[in-house]
């Protein structure tokens, strides 16, 4: 009996690793929403999946935004012109820039979990471009408040 029950915990837990989800973005020069774009520019995820943000264009990176954090995320940063992964473990909401072209407004959201929007998002100290472009992305995912 003892081995069956460690059985079911392995097959279970191998399987939950499992359903985790790629979610692939592109940071790129020009997209279908204009100049300096992630798409895609909101991801849902659960927790437990993984961020991959792949080089679309050349000199650009993926950041989070210090205050546009779950509370208990140190964040990420990755170099210019860097593939990198990022677990997605912690439940709510993230902002995610492009360093070289935050002021310009090459930012999006990853939600994790069903989390709900907190104000201090929406009322982080972010350049004008990037405010504007974190407006519209919340608006168009529904979650204006």
């Amino acid at each position: 009996m003892r081995s069956q029950i460690l059985a079911l915990f392995l097959s279970l837990s191998a399987s939950s690793s499992a359903l985790a989800e790629m979610h692939e973005v592109r940071m790129l020069n020009r997209g279908a929403a204009g100049p300096m774009v992630y798409e895609p520019e909101f991801v849902h995820a659960r927790p437990g999946d993984t961020a991959k943000f792949l080089n679309g264009s050349r000199g650009h990176n993926a950041v989070t935004v210090d205050g546009m954090l779950p509370e208990k995320s140190s964040g990420f940063k990755g170099n210019l012109n860097e593939e990198i992964e990022v677990s997605l473990d912690q439940e709510g909401f993230y902002g995610i820039k492009c360093s070289p072209h935050y002021a310009m407004g090459m930012v999006m959201v990853i939600r994790v979990g069903d989390a709900a929007l907190p104000d201090d998002f929406v009322r982080a100290d972010v350049p004008a471009r990037a405010r504007r472009r974190f407006g519209e992305i919340i608006a168009r995912a529904g979650l204006a408040q």
